[in-house]
C-alpha cells in the first residue's frame, strides 16, 4: 500500500472499470489502465503545447494495487517539465472502490510527449 493520501495534479479523466477490461486473473488489464493514463497525458500535454502531441516514452510505470471491476478510475496529471519539443507529464491513477472514499493510488508514471507540427514532425513547444 502506498503512503500517498491525495492525488498530485488535476483530474483529467474518470471512468468505471468494466468486465470487458479484465485479464485472465479477473483484475483489470494493466494495458487498459495504461491507455487511460496515456489519454490523460496527451490531453494535458496538448494543452501545454497548444496543439497536437504524441507519446514518445513512458517511464517509472509502477503498478501498486490491482483495479477491480466497478472501481471508479481517476487519472490525475501534472506538468513535470518541458523541453524544446517535449513535455513530461506525471500521471497518477487512483480508484474509488464501490464509488466510496477513501481513494487508493493504483499506479503512476512519467509520460514524455512530443509536440508535433501539421506534418507530424517535432516542433517547438
Amino acid at each position: 500500500m502506498t503512503e500517498d493520501i491525495d492525488p498530485v495534479g488535476d483530474l483529467s479523466l474518470r471512468t468505471v472499470a468494466m468486465p470487458a477490461d479484465t485479464n485472465p486473473a479477473g483484475h483489470i488489464f494493466g494495458g487498459w489502465l495504461m491507455s487511460l493514463m496515456d489519454l490523460s497525458a496527451g490531453m494535458a500535454a496538448g494543452t501545454v503545447a497548444k496543439g497536437r502531441v504524441a507519446t514518445k516514452a513512458v517511464s517509472d510505470l509502477t503498478f501498486l494495487q490491482p483495479v477491480h471491476v466497478g472501481d471508479v478510475v481517476c487519472c490525475y496529471t501534472s506538468l513535470a517539465r518541458t523541453g524544446r519539443t517535449s513535455i513530461v507529464i506525471h500521471v497518477e491513477a487512483w480508484v474509488l472502490r464501490r464509488n466510496q472514499p477513501p481513494r487508493m493510488k493504483v499506479t503512476a508514471a512519467e509520460f514524455v510527449m512530443v509536440a508535433l507540427d501539421a506534418d507530424g514532425r517535432p516542433r517547438p513547444v
